[in-house]
C-alpha cells in the first residue's frame, strides 16, 4: 500500500503510483486543481494490525488520534522526514519524493508492519553514493 499525504502536484502523479500498488492519498495545499477535488482531506486506512490516520497537515489534526484508536498518524506539508511517538501513537512524515524543496532531502518512508514495535525507514532518493534511484 502506498499513503500519499497530500501536495501531489499531478494526477498522472497518483495513476502511476497505482500501477505499483494501492494507493490512500489525501488533498495538499498544492492540489487545486480540478482533479484533485476527489481527494479528501483526510483518511482512514487499516494495513495489518494497524489503523492509520491521514492529513496533509500535522496542525490541521482535529482530533487526539490516542482517543479516537489511531496507532499512526501520517502527515506532509513540512516536507521535512520526522517520526515521534506521542501518547503511544506513531507520528510520521515521509518527507518529499518530488523535486528537492529547499534544502531539504529527497525522502519516502517505509512502514513495516509485519511485527510490532513498527519501525519506519526513511530512504534518501538521491542518496548520493547510488545517485537517483
Amino acid at each position: 500500500m502506498i499513503i500519499h499525504a497530500g501536495d501531489i502536484g499531478k494526477s498522472t502523479i497518483l495513476e502511476q503510483l497505482g500501477t505499483i500498488a494501492p494507493v490512500i492519498a489525501v488533498r495538499g495545499n498544492i492540489d487545486k486543481e480540478p482533479w484533485a477535488a476527489r481527494l479528501q482531506m483526510t483518511a482512514a486506512v487499516e494495513a495489518g494490525s494497524a489503523i492509520i490516520y491521514v492529513l496533509h497537515n500535522i496542525h490541521d489534526l482535529d482530533l487526539d488520534p490516542a482517543i479516537a484508536q489511531f496507532n499512526i498518524v501520517v502527515s506532509g506539508h513540512s516536507h521535512k522526514p520526522s517520526k515521534s511517538v506521542q501518547s503511544g501513537v506513531l507520528y510520521v512524515n515521509p518527507g518529499s519524493a518530488g523535486p528537492r524543496r529547499f534544502r531539504l532531502p529527497v525522502t519516502v518512508a517505509r512502514l513495516n508492519l509485519g511485527r510490532e514495535p513498527w519501525t519506519v525507514d526513511f530512504i534518501d532518493l538521491l542518496d548520493t553514493e547510488t545517485g537517483p534511484l
